[in-house]
C-alpha cells in the first residue's frame, strides 16, 4: 500500500506504539491500515441421491481443476450468506445452507476456508462464469486427481467417511504450506 484510502497521503510501514508487527500507517493523518486474512466461503452441495455438485473452475488459480462452489466473502453478508450465493454464482444452483463442516487455516496464504453442508433445492443448475462446468459426482465419479485444492480433497474425503458412519462432525484444520 502505497497511498492512504483515508486521505491519500503516502503510508509507511511501521511498527505503531503498542503493537507488535509491522503495518501501513498514513505518514498525515496517522490511520494504522490493517491487512488480515481472506475468508473464503463455500458449500458442499449435496442432492438428495447422495451426490455433490463440484465446478470445473474457469478462472486462475487451478483454471480446468474441480472445486466445490466457494470464493470471497463479501463485506455486510453472514458466511451462511456467502456459501449460498459463491453456489449461485458459480453454479446456478439454489441451496439451503446446514451447518458448518470445515474450518480450515492457511496462515501462509493469509485465507481462512469455510465449507458448509448444503443441501441442493433443485436440479437447476448450469456453469456461472467462473465455471467451465458443473457436474453431480457420486462419490466413486469424484475427479481425486483433477481437484484444485487440498482443503476440498481433505473435505470431501472426510465427507464421505462421515457420511457412511451416519455422523458428520465439525474439523477445524490448520493447513501446512505445499511440498
Amino acid at each position: 500500500m502505497r497511498f492512504c484510502p483515508e486521505c491519500g497521503a503516502p503510508t509507511e510501514l511501521r511498527q505503531p506504539q503498542g503493537d507488535h508487527r509491522i503495518r501501513h500507517v498514513c505518514t498525515a493523518c496517522s490511520t494504522v491500515h490493517y491487512q488480515n486474512p481472506k475468508l473464503i466461503v463455500g458449500a458442499i452441495p449435496e442432492w438428495e441421491d447422495g451426490r455433490i455438485l463440484l465446478c470445473l473452475r474457469a478462472i486462475e488459480p487451478r483454471y480446468g481443476f474441480w472445486t466445490l462452489p466457494a470464493g470471497f466473502m463479501e463485506n455486510e453478508e453472514t458466511v451462511a450468506q456467502a456459501a449460498a450465493r459463491e453456489t449461485l454464482e458459480e453454479a446456478n444452483a439454489r441451496v439451503e445452507i446446514g451447518e458448518l463442516y470445515s474450518f480450515y487455516s492457511l496462515p501462509f496464504m493469509s485465507h481462512v476456508h469455510l465449507l458448509f453442508r448444503a443441501r441442493l433445492l433443485d436440479l437447476d443448475f448450469s456453469p456461472g462464469e467462473e465455471s467451465l462446468e458443473v457436474r453431480l459426482f457420486a462419490e466413486h465419479e469424484i475427479p481425486w486427481d483433477d481437484l484444485a485444492f487440498r482443503t476440498v480433497r481433505h473435505t470431501l474425503q472426510r465427507y464421505f467417511q462421515e457420511r457412511k458412519a451416519g455422523s458428520y462432525n465439525f474439523t477445524i484444520t490448520d493447513v501446512p504450506p505445499p511440498g
